[in-house]
């Protein structure tokens, strides 16, 4: 299937990324290429933009897109969360600008096969890089019903959590639950009938849940803001377009930490912490699509982009 993705917030983020055409540039979630080529192409040839994505098909696909200006371009199978370390084996220390799109991607979500989609039914996948082992059917089969619970309540924000690890716990002791099919009729039992007629498909929050602790999102994006801050040139920007509030919440605090790190209590009258700031939060409020976007993308809807700017 070829690798599609509509590039959220396109032009908000170019725009806060504040491109200079000689400078250097990250995009921590590659996808297809979508945001990159546009970074790309508002590059010279002293510019350079390194694309860094963990799934194979991802990278694949984004050679392809941006092979125009493979002179300027540098592709790295990773994670962001290593991104020290992926600029440092580039012989690079610092950067003018890095941007996270945290959404799935639509090629991931509309391929059978990656198992991404509760409205088919395929393995139990949901691996962003192919080449880890562990499969979302491992941590379904595997996880204590405790467990599945926290992974549900906290990365699904679903009110029937407990109920729904009960059954798929139930479920797996008649026989292993391998496909996305199977699941959603576990999940389904789990939901008073009443329930399914609001709030959009019954799966759609445990299937996020799965997805966000198999591939340890938010533990990496909450692990790995500052270092991004820190891998910045002073002046330098840090967007991030989030899909859900979790993501958000982080984003958030994580930025206004770096903007005013200072623990000392209220009523000391100056600091003594030695806590310095990192730089601002240029986006006070979160960049939201617009009304255009969100009708011709309906992916777009939860996405808000927030934006640092480091110290200078």
């Amino acid at each position: 299937m070829e690798f599609r993705h509509t590039s959220v917030l396109l032009e908000p983020s170019l725009e806060s990324l504040a491109i200079r055409p000689d400078g250097t540039y990250v995009d921590g979630t590659l996808g297809g290429g979508g945001h990159s080529f546009h970074i790309a192409e508002r590059l010279t040839a002293g510019g350079r933009l390194i694309g860094i994505d963990r799934d194979g098909d991802a990278l694949k696909a984004a050679a392809e897109r941006l092979q125009p200006f493979q002179s300027r371009v540098t592709l790295v199978k990773d994670n962001y969360g290593n991104i020290r370390q992926v600029l440092g084996g580039l012989g690079i220390r610092q950067v003018d600008g890095i941007l996270l799109d945290l959404g799935v991607s639509s090629y991931q979500l509309d391929t059978p096969e990656r198992g991404f989609s509760y409205k088919t039914d395929a393995p139990l996948d949901m691996r962003m890089d192919r080449e880890e082992t562990r499969t979302a059917q491992d941590l379904v089969n595997d996880s204590s019903e405790e467990e599945l619970y926290r992974i549900i309540r906290d990365y699904g924000e679903d009110r029937f959590a407990r109920r729904i690890a009960q059954e798929i716990v139930r479920a797996r002791q008649q026989a292993p639950l391998e496909t996305t099919g199977q699941l959603v009729e576990a999940i389904e039992r789990a939901i008073p009938q009443k329930m399914k007629r609001t709030g959009g498909h019954p799966a759609k929050r445990t299937f996020q849940a799965i997805r966000i602790e198999l591939n340890r999102e938010l533990t990496v994006l909450d692990e790995t803001l500052d270092t991004l801050i820190d891998c910045l040139r002073p002046g330098g920007r840090l967007c991030v377009i989030t899909f859900h509030s979790l993501e958000d919440r982080i984003v958030k605090s994580r930025f206004r930490t770096a903007e005013d790190p200072c623990i000392c209590p209220k009523d000391f009258p100056v600091c003594v912490c030695g806590r310095k700031s990192k730089g601002r939060v240029v986006t006070r409020k979160p960049i939201l699509p617009s009304e255009q976007e969100r009708e011709e993308n309906p992916r777009a809807k939860s996405a808000k982009l927030r934006v640092f700017e480091k110290a200078i």
